[in-house]
Order: structure tokens, then C-alpha cells, then sequence
């Protein structure tokens, strides 16, 4: 079978107080409105509606606490509307966090592009679920292999995540000790386990800690496990298993996956 190409895809939210404050629509709208001045004209060039243009305003304008968007009144073209300062200093930070956040998507679809057909599975993970298991840290070793390469990432002081990538991939991504990373694991690639059994398994990341919160689905169930100090791990298992072992708030469980599964990318 011909291996198809993977594409990374994600949008870039802004949550203020723990709401949408901003979503890239709304936020190309704003930056439509610095353009050419007129709401109805920018709700029509981003393919939005006149109403819910400024629904999408009010809204932004409520959280924000002033406005961003002022009318503009009289003068030869009969007035219009524009940013307000702070309207047009939002747009700009937006578009610097975006340009991040897409080159960040770039460096993860070098090393997807060059791995083995397993990365076929991420097709159907989305940014949301991916960022589910998003961790920061600082390469703190790199060991070669016959075919790939070992990356050791410290995230917090003693936890350790380890990857297995290509050489390619560790060459692209300018990846050795001191290096910033970031780790990418999916939910449904963690395995919990519980008790105290002295079980020897193959999975090199093997991370204790406490489940912080339990989710129960029709099918399956999310596991949260706080593996350090506001460092956590989610995990999707069946309601079957989550019964069998007993699961529940506070006990104790071992987040459990290869390291093959997890994708390794860097700041731009």
C-alpha cells in the first residue's frame, strides 16, 4: 500500500478567565477592521456575517473590559470604524504568537514526514488531543543507535520522558543536551497500571504518581495521573479496566508508554 503523506494541522485559541476570548476568526477580523476600516466590509472579506461580526465584538470587547473596536462619526466618507490602541496591540501579539505556534507545526511535520508508517496513526489526532499530553523540558541526553536515536528530555526536576526518533529527525531538529523540546503523547498510547507488583516491563517511560480526576464515557474512560507538582498525564482506557483496578480519585497509578510514542518537536 502507498504510504500517504501526514499533515499536521492545529488553530491557535486565546482564553481569557477561562473563556474563548478570541478565535483566529475573530481575530482576522479585528486585523480586517485595522485594514479597511469598515465592520461590514471585514465580516465580508473573512466570510462573516454582519451580526455575528459584531456578536464576536461585544464578546471580545466584554472580557477585554474596554473597547477594541471605536466608530468613527462625520468627515467626507461619512465615518467608519477602527482599533482602538489596544484593539490593534491585540492583533499584533496575536499574529506574533501565530507565527510561532505555525512554525512549531512546521518542525513537528518535518519529523512526521521522516519517520516509520506507525505515524500513520497520528492522522486522526488532532492539536487538542495531542496538546492533552504536551510537555516542555530540556534535552538532557542523546544516545545513538544502529538505526535511531534515544532522546532523554528532563520536564521538571527528576521527571524524565524518553523518545526513540530517527537520526534524521534528531539532526533536523538540532536536537542534543540543553536543547528546549517539547513532547507529544498520545492519550490512547498510555497504559495505567496500579499496585506494587514488581513487574518488569519493555516500556522505557514508566511515570508513578496519583489520579487527580477519573472521567467515565459510554465506552471508555479518561484518567488524569499527577505525576509531579502540577505535571500531569491523561490516559484513555476501557470502563472495564478502570472497574477491574479499582480506579478511582487519589489511589495510586503508573502511567505507562514506549517510547516510540512519543513525538518529539522544538520552538522555531
Amino acid at each position: 500500500m502507498k504510504q500517504q503523506d501526514i499533515t499536521l494541522q492545529g488553530a491557535l485559541w486565546l482564553n481569557l478567565a477561562g473563556e474563548k476570548f478570541g478565535s483566529p476568526q475573530h481575530l482576522a477580523l479585528l486585523a480586517q477592521i485595522d485594514v479597511c476600516g469598515s465592520i461590514s466590509q471585514a465580516a465580508r472579506d473573512i466570510r462573516l456575517s454582519y451580526k455575528a461580526a459584531w456578536d464576536a465584538i461585544d464578546h471580545m470587547n466584554n472580557l477585554a473590559g474596554e473597547p477594541l473596536v471605536e466608530r468613527l462619526s462625520g468627515g467626507k466618507g461619512g465615518g467608519g470604524t477602527r482599533l482602538t490602541a489596544r484593539g490593534r496591540q491585540l492583533v499584533a501579539n496575536y499574529q506574533i504568537i501565530e507565527r510561532e505556534h505555525q512554525q512549531f507545526l512546521r518542525n513537528l511535520q518535518r519529523q512526521a514526514s521522516g519517520m516509520a508508517d506507525d505515524l500513520l496513526l497520528l492522522g486522526g489526532m488532532s492539536m487538542k488531543t495531542s496538546a492533552r499530553n504536551q510537555f516542555l523540558g530540556k534535552v538532557v541526553a542523546v544516545r545513538n543507535g544502529a538505526v535511531n536515536d534515544e532522546v532523554e528530555l528532563e520536564i521538571t526536576d527528576g521527571l524524565r520522558l524518553v523518545a526513540v526518533v530517527t537520526h534524521d529527525s534528531v539532526a533536523s531538529l538540532g536536537l542534543e543536551p540543553g536543547v528546549t523540546a517539547y513532547a507529544l503523547i498520545k492519550a490512547s498510547s498510555v497504559i495505567v497500571g496500579t499496585g506494587d507488583d514488581d513487574i518488569r516491563l519493555s516500556a522505557r517511560n514508566q511515570l508513578r504518581g496519583t489520579v487527580s480526576r477519573l472521567i467515565p464515557g459510554a465506552v471508555n474512560s479518561e484518567v488524569v495521573i499527577e505525576i509531579a507538582a502540577g505535571v500531569s498525564i491523561a490516559a484513555i482506557i476501557t470502563n472495564g479496566s478502570a472497574e477491574d483496578m479499582g480506579l478511582q480519585t487519589g489511589c495510586t497509578a503508573t502511567a505507562i508508554f514506549k517510547a516510540s510514542s512519543v513525538i518529539l518537536g522544538v520552538p522555531g
